[in-house]
């Protein structure tokens, strides 16, 4: 029951129970790498593709060593990502194909893994110096292949927001069908600018972002999907890049928390700024607990986790005290809806 996710992390009752709890940290440990090499090395791909496979089978099709890939089966078959049968044919266990196996599938988790197994790893070896200086490795102007692991773990938030989270608010998607102009601050690799130029064909969608890494490959993937007419890319300050009161909404998904507090109000300001009268603000951000009595309770574990895994990134997750004033301070009179979903996320709307 005490690691039970939908229920608080109570204090151990004895030694034993605090063993036992690090011991099933570690297995997570080892349960992420296992799930990054499968990945990597294209096991789940290939069972996905032809089940009933033999290890020798298996290791043969994609050049591998075969002591190897038994062990790594025989583990992913404990942690029930693989089943065998009593002769040794292996296949994926359910929902592995979806979370695990394809990564076009929104649901993919691999990128969310490795983001963990490598990137987040590289910074906690980073960590021990940084806590004596105070010293980031900040998200802007850090690898392709760390962008293309962050936009991966965003697929499904992407798809959630563009298919289900603007089309339940009241009057926006109206709006954005109707032809309504949309501007996504913080826009990274322009993944979700095409989850919703697809969703709202009729909308008129804007990305802006400071990072030239993310910047070029929105551009480029705008361009592979034949949308340069409908969605523009824009590098800069929200604040100062686009027109005041051009725009019909304003999102910003997984961002907030990214920009430095010392300049976040200037932001929520731009975006105010850029809204028409009547337009909403949408944010998909994470909330941090504001006393200590709730840090053990669910709902702010992911953002917990999300606070000292990017630690090193200088970013800080804000707690709603936080999230509220800076729209006050931006000059949103109206209320703020709030919403918790999936495994942490905060929803907040409000209109200009």
């Amino acid at each position: 029951m005490a690691n039970d996710p939908a229920v608080p992390l109570t204090l151990a009752a004895t030694p034993d129970e605090l063993t036992s709890r690090i011991f099933a940290w570690r297995r997570g440990f080892n349960a992420l790498h296992l799930i990054d090499l499968g990945e990597r090395l294209g096991l789940f791909e290939a069972l996905a593709g032809t089940p009933g496979m033999s290890v020798d089978e298996l290791a043969s099709r994609l050049g591998l060593h075969a002591p190897y890939v038994k062990v790594w089966c025989m583990t992913a078959c404990s942690l029930a990502l693989l089943q065998a049968d009593q002769v040794g044919r292996l296949s994926l266990a359910p929902h592995v194909d979806a979370v695990l196996a394809d990564p076009r599938h929104p649901r993919n988790l691999c990128g969310y893994v490795r983001l963990g197994t490598q990137f987040a790893t590289d910074d906690y070896r980073f960590a021990v110096d940084a806590f004596r200086t105070g010293a980031t490795v900040p998200f802007q102007g850090r690898s392709p292949a760390f962008a293309e692991s962050v936009t991966r773990a965003l697929a499904g938030v992407n798809l959630m927001v563009a298919r289900k989270i603007l089309p339940s608010i009241a009057g926006l998607a109206e709006r954005l069908n109707a032809g309504a102009s949309l501007l996504e601050v913080g826009c990274g690799s322009g993944a979700l600018q095409l989850q919703l130029a697809r969703a709202f064909p009729d909308a008129r969608c804007t990305g802006i972002d400071i990072d030239p890494t993310g910047l070029a490959a929105a551009r480029a993937a705008v361009a592979a999907a034949g949308l340069g007419q409908r969605v523009s890319i824009l590098e800069g300050d929200v604040g100062s890049v686009v027109d005041e009161g051009s725009f019909d909404a304003v999102l910003m998904v997984e961002v907030l928390h990214e920009i430095a507090p010392a300049i976040r109000p200037q932001v929520v300001a731009g975006c105010a700024r850029a809204l028409a009268p009547g337009g909403w603000l949408v944010i998909v951000d994470e909330t941090y607990p504001a006393d200590w009595a709730d840090a053990r309770a669910p709902e702010f574990r992911f953002p917990l986790q999300t606070g000292l895994e990017e630690l090193m990134w200088g970013n800080v997750v804000p707690t709603r005290e936080v999230q509220e004033g800076l729209l006050r301070q931006a000059g949103f009179t109206g209320p703020i809806e709030r919403s918790i979903f999936g495994e942490g996320f905060t929803l907040l709307v409000t209109q200009r």
